[in-house]
């Protein structure tokens, strides 16, 4: 699983000359464990929640890894009330990858992505590309362009 995405995300690289650098590793589940396997610092990791509102619309919420997310502000920024993290079985459907191997670029998923700020403040991201097993590094710059984000501002604590 996640063969798939982790090809379309270093398709859009190559598309992009976007220079990054790859890092097979063992299966990583959380941030902690994917920084110290990577051997960077937590606050570079970008993670990808995808989650979802009362109302069934899903999007994908991109932070630092060192960071979580403020429901209260996501919820004031989206309109929407009750945004709830997707369950394991609606990350497979969306995104056909394990939860903590999504990557951030919610348009390759179908889905809206909302970028916090904190994500910028790193010259270099590191981030799994749809498997629990490979991650890459890339410029923050290059995530904002490829990303297009659809919201950038604050929404984690």
């Amino acid at each position: 699983m996640g063969e798939r995405e982790a090809e379309e995300v270093l398709k859009v690289f190559k598309e992009h000359a976007v220079n990054y650098k790859i890092f097979d590793h063992a299966p990583v589940y959380t941030s902690e464990e994917a920084s110290r396997i990577r051997n960077v610092e937590l606050k570079t990791g970008v993670k990808a929640m995808l989650v979802k509102t009362r109302e069934g619309k899903f999007f994908l919420s991109d932070m630092a890894a060192n960071r979580r997310i403020d429901f209260a502000k996501l919820e004031g920024i989206t309109k929407s009330r009750h945004i709830r993290f997707a369950t394991r079985e609606e990350v497979l459907s969306v995104t056909n990858c394990e939860p903590g191997s999504v990557h951030p670029l919610g348009r390759l998923f179908g889905v809206e992505t909302y970028l916090d700020n904190s994500v910028l403040e790193n010259e270099f991201v590191n981030f799994n590309i749809g498997m629990l097993t490979r991650s890459v590094q890339i410029k923050s710059e290059d995530l904002l362009r490829l990303m297009k984000p659809d919201f950038q501002g604050d929404f984690s604590k």
